[in-house]
Parts: structure tokens; C-alpha cells; sequence
């Protein structure tokens, strides 16, 4: 618990902190300017995903916009749900979609489960975005979000820019742009992955600004308390000693490598 002072105080201590906010505001800006100022790179790849309006390519994702943001969301396949962190970040997604849609942007969440397997869970989360499977092509190992098995047995698993010790799973979260010129070719924008995704996080943001913060600093890791939001109950507990836990696999699949 911070100190208690009188209401002169404490406006005196909140205008002090309002400069320091502002100064935040102005670097994000900043570094929003200089992420659009990145080079682009070409996509030459014949990217191909399946959904429910069919089989779409990369260049169809775009639905007719110049821009289009993928969410790489982590549901292998066999899985028997999606991972509770990219579950929570998604119950963000339907209330953007929309409002992006009108700014020239489309969002598409990618996995690399069979498109039956993501559609199953789509319905039972009661999700309505656009979500399209990845499964038997190279896109999610391009853009270092899933690896092999021997990539992992090796401790070499690409990720972030760098190569990382080890991997939880084969499966990891991150988000790509792209961008679609009027003569049909794609470039790929800017890519972000681990904390870099936190800014699409509203409830996190709302924690922020709560008296107690996200209050994860006790926990071994720091999404523990997270849960799909069909099930928390009455009786939530969370347990601080929990570390990541990858979903259940439910079956085997002839594809869970690269």
C-alpha cells in the first residue's frame, strides 16, 4: 500500500507523474513513426490457408485492403484448446476487427492446427474473427512461430530476432503486417513476439492503471492466473508455484514437426 497524504498532496504528486506520462506518450510516438519507417521485405512465398471461406492465400487475406495484420496465435495440431495466454489476448480481437476494417486494416489469427480443429474451439469460445489454418505449409516456421521438435531437442530454436535456449512447446505467439500494393504484391512490414505483444492487451492496460497492477510479481510464472474465460468460476484459485503449462495433445498427427 502506497502513503496516504492530503488532497493539496496528492494533486501536487499526480501533476509531477502527468509530466512523466506525457513524455511516455510523446516517445511511443516516436517509436510508432520509426517502426512504420522500417524497410519492407517482398513475399515471394505462395503462402496457402485454409478457412471457412476455403482454401485463401496470403494475398486473399487482405479481403480487398492494402493492409492486413496476422495474430500467430498458438493451437498446434492434436491440441486440445488453445493456449490460455493467446485465449486471452483474442477475447480482444472482435471488438477491433471492425473498427480496423474501417481504417483500411484486416486482422486474421493464423495457427498451424487442421482448420476443423480451430473452428471447434472458435465456436466454443464464441469467437467471431477471422481465423484461418496454416497447417502443411511453411508460414509459421517462416515467420518463427512454431519449430521442429529437433530444434527444440537442440536448444536452437529461432525466435525474437535471436536463437533462443529452448522453447516451451513448438508452438509460440507473435503477430506479423503486411502490406499489399495496388499492382498485387505483398511485403512483409514488421514482426513483434514475447513482451512486444503486450500493448494488445486491454485488460493488462486496465490493470496498469489498478491500485494493485497486474499483481504477478509472486508468481513463478506471470500468466498463471489466466484462464479461458469459460472457466473461471466461483471457486478460482491460482497456483503461484505453476509454470507454463503447453495445452493436452489429443490425438497424434502425421505433420507435428516442420
Amino acid at each position: 500500500m502506497s502513503y496516504v497524504v492530503t488532497h493539496e498532496e496528492w494533486i501536487e504528486a499526480r501533476k509531477a507523474f502527468l509530466a512523466k506520462e506525457k513524455e511516455f506518450t510523446r516517445l511511443r510516438d516516436e517509436l510508432s513513426q520509426e517502426r512504420r519507417a522500417l524497410p519492407w521485405e517482398a513475399v515471394d512465398k505462395p503462402y496457402v490457408f485454409e478457412g471457412s471461406a476455403g482454401w485463401q492465400t496470403l494475398d486473399e487475406l487482405f479481403d480487398g485492403r492494402s493492409q492486413l495484420i496476422v495474430y500467430h496465435f498458438m493451437l498446434g495440431p492434436g491440441w486440445a484448446e488453445g493456449c490460455r495466454s493467446c485465449s486471452f489476448l483474442a477475447d480482444h480481437f472482435d471488438g477491433a476487427a471492425v473498427h480496423l476494417a474501417h481504417r483500411d486494416v484486416t486482422l486474421a489469427v493464423v495457427s498451424r492446427a487442421p482448420y476443423e480443429e480451430i473452428q471447434a474451439f472458435q465456436q466454443r469460445m464464441g469467437w467471431r474473427f477471422r481465423w484461418v489454418s496454416s497447417f502443411g505449409s511453411e508460414f509459421n516456421y517462416d515467420y518463427q512461430v512454431s519449430c521442429t521438435k529437433e530444434q527444440m531437442d537442440a536448444h536452437q530454436v529461432p525466435y525474437n530476432y535471436t536463437m533462443q535456449g529452448g522453447a516451451p512447446g513448438t508452438e509460440l505467439p507473435g503477430l506479423s503486417c503486411f502490406y499489399r500494393d495496388p499492382a498485387g504484391h505483398v511485403y512483409h512490414t514488421y514482426s513483434t513476439y514475447a513482451r512486444g505483444l503486450d500493448i494488445l492487451l486491454g485488460a493488462y492496460n486496465f490493470l496498469d492503471m489498478a491500485p494493485k497492477g497486474r499483481d504477478e510479481d509472486g508468481l513463478a510464472f506471470s500468466m498463471a492466473w489466466v484462464r479461458h474465460h469459460d472457466k473461471y468460476d466461483g471457486g478460482y484459485t491460482v497456483d503461484a508455484k505453476a509454470g507454463y503449462q503447453a495445452p493436452a495433445v489429443v490425438e497424434k498427427t502425421c505433420c507435428s514437426g516442420h
